[in-house]
């Protein structure tokens, strides 16, 4: 008998498409997008008033970082971190799934709702106008002066530490708890040390869903072999831990009646 029939048997709730936790995560980065690059406009934007209130480029990209990791970690807290996990992100899904915690077939179905999620979460962002347009809407670009093998290898080292971090967050009980915490000094340290090279994406979802709105697909291709190179060289390094992690979430660990659809061994 296969694995997924024995679950299946053993929880009825296995052979029913997990739904609900595709919507969850495709409102999840609409939300993460939405807020997270119009912070980006206040902060960057022509003619926006932060500029002139924090006139260090450091300083807001200090901030910038702070404020969008504090968007990822509130929406594992939520309601949608109950649901779904709040990956948010294809990468930390990849992760998971390569560490065996889900199925292939809602690891592929995660991917979609977050794509989705990103188009839709950034459609508002036209509402920016010029502002919104002066930055391209918050689009990853490359930086000037950067050529093309350190831009990805800056997209390489940044989603490396993204998914080393969560490997030792989830991997040890006494800080799994904190893992949304992890997000806004993490993030606020790599944009501000980062960005000016790649722009800091770590996240084909939250680069390609400004990317759709700005027509800006200068370098795309890096902000998807860059974050899959970094994930795949941080799940090996980090293998050891991967039997450490319980589920697939990165809060409410123990909420989710579908938890088969998560646990260990999923890929069977």
């Amino acid at each position: 008998m296969t694995g997924y029939y024995r679950h299946a048997m053993e929880d009825p709730t296995e052979t029913r498409f997990p739904w609900h936790m595709l919507v969850a995560e495709l409102v999840g980065t609409a939300l993460l997008l939405l807020v997270g690059l119009s912070l980006v406009i206040l902060m960057f934007g022509t003619g926006s008033p932060l500029v002139r209130m924090v006139p260090s480029d450091g300083v807001r990209r200090l901030i910038t970082g702070f404020l969008f990791g504090s968007t990822g970690a509130l929406i594992a807290l939520s309601a949608v971190g109950r649901v779904s996990g709040a990956h948010i992100n294809p990468i930390v899904t990849l992760a998971f799934w390569l560490m065996g915690k889900m199925k292939s077939r809602v690891a592929g179905g995660y991917v979609v709702a977050q794509l989705a999620g990103a188009c839709l979460g950034c459609l508002p962002l036209l509402a920016w106008g010029s502002m919104g347009r002066s930055v391209a809407f918050g689009a990853t670009l490359p930086g000037v002066g950067y050529s093309t093998g350190i831009v990805l290898l800056g997209e390489v080292v940044t989603t490396f530490a993204l998914i080393a971090g969560l490997s030792v967050f989830l991997g040890f009980r006494h800080l799994r708890p904190f893992t949304p915490g992890l997000f806004p000094f993490l993030y606020a340290m790599m944009v501000w040390a980062e960005a000016p090279i790649s722009g800091t994406s770590t996240n084909p979802a939250r680069s390609f869903g400004p990317a759709i709105v700005s027509g800006e697909w200068q370098g795309w291709w890096i902000y998807w072999v860059g974050p899959l190179a970094g994930t795949l060289v941080a799940v090996i390094a980090f293998s050891f831990l991967a039997k450490r992690i319980t589920v697939a979430k990165l809060y409410y660990f123990d909420s989710d009646p579908h938890r088969l659809f998560f646990k260990a061994g999923a890929r069977e």
